[in-house]
């Protein structure tokens, strides 16, 4: 018999501290989403502190139900409690909790959450058979979550933090040129894109049919549907016509084929033209992505990235799987002749210049 290895029980606590402590983090994930979703982050943020009885009555709620979210989560310490029975939020925790429009707003990452669990016997299946869960599995919220939560970063970092980087793209958008957002989603990055640069043209395509119709929905109520358009299209397919800029949004390690993709791209940008593409910031060595980024990321990968892929048949890269590395061979191997790495400084995703 093998001997057995004496445990260390000083790792032993501490790692049982750790796991109680990501069991805490997933209650209070889902105590955030209840806060997001029912308006009482915003209404301690409007309206000030309050006790049970009041914040359930400024918003028509249960008292009891959320005299327990409050107790819940000043113990989780996202609010506070000055004095016995009466809650408040925390400035400093408004840009998370209530700025919609702000890049640090995590409203749309609780929501989407218990979207992302949703189809989790379907996954738990897909472990041992194959294949994957597919978008159409999801519920409608995780759609909406992911748009508040991309949103976000579009509105508040794409023009003044990551396009700045470029400024020969920027310039070019001020002139107006024609412009094409493969994997569009919601629409929201080439709605503020038009916002901004009034004398260029867009177009979105995506090929989840639903997604669509919610671009084309944002831009009405955005008022910019005069400039920009939507299709539903498998871009991987081949883009109809040919564009001075194409840009993807954490779109490439989502997609079955990102090799057939980016060819696609290469074709039907112009030969002076430029391809923008923003991905996960990951290490080029997968034993580099460690902590609570990375956790997070491949939990997304897990739920979504990775399993949507799987059930067309994809690549399955993954939310890590595409670092400046494969960026860089894989844009190669389509055609592509240099790429260039943006110098804003973003704790999740880098934008890469791509020229054809």
């Amino acid at each position: 018999m093998a001997a057995q290895r004496e445990v260390d029980e000083a790792k032993v606590e501490a790692f049982m501290e750790k796991a109680l402590g990501d069991l805490s983090g997933t209650m209070t994930v889902g105590l955030c989403h209840l806060g997001d979703r029912l308006g009482l982050f915003k209404d301690l943020a409007a309206n000030g502190p309050a006790d049970s009885r009041e914040l359930a009555d400024r918003l028509d709620l249960n008292e009891r139900y959320v005299r327990e979210w409050l107790r819940g989560m000043t113990a989780a310490g996202y609010l506070e409690e000055p004095e016995p029975g009466r809650f408040t939020l925390p400035a400093e925790h408004a840009p998370a909790l209530v700025d919609e429009s702000g890049p640090m707003f995590l409203g749309g990452v609780y929501q989407m959450m218990p979207a992302a669990l949703a189809p989790y016997e379907r996954l738990s299946e897909a472990f041992r058979s194959g294949g994957g869960v597919r978008q159409s599995d999801y519920p409608d919220i995780l759609w909406d979550g992911m748009s508040r939560f991309t949103g976000s970063w579009f509105e508040s970092v794409m023009v003044d933090d990551w396009l700045s980087t470029f400024p020969h793209v920027v310039e070019r958008l001020e002139r107006g040129i024609d412009v094409a957002d493969v994997g569009c989603g919601a629409g929201r990055a080439l709605i503020v894109l038009a916002e901004a640069f009034p004398r260029s043209r867009f177009t979105g395509f995506d090929n989840f049919p639903a997604q669509v119709d919610r671009a084309r929905a944002n831009a009405e109520k955005a008022g910019v549907a005069d400039r920009v358009t939507f299709e539903t299209v498998d871009a991987a397919r081949g883009l109809p016509g040919r564009y001075d800029l194409i840009t993807t949004f954490d779109v490439i390690h989502d997609a079955a084929e990102p090799k057939r993709l980016l060819s696609a791209i290469r074709a039907a940008v112009r030969d002076d033209g430029d391809y923008l593409m923003l991905e996960i910031n990951s290490e080029d060595r997968p034993e580099d992505n460690v902590g609570p980024v990375a956790s997070m990321f491949y939990g997304f990968s897990m739920f979504y990235c990775m399993t949507t892929s799987l059930a067309n048949g994809g690549a399955a890269l993954g939310t890590c799987g595409m670092p400046e590395a494969v960026v860089r061979d894989l844009c190669a191997e389509a055609g592509f002749s240099a790429v260039a790495r943006s110098t804003a400084d973003d704790p999740f995703n880098v934008l890469y210049d791509i020229k054809p």
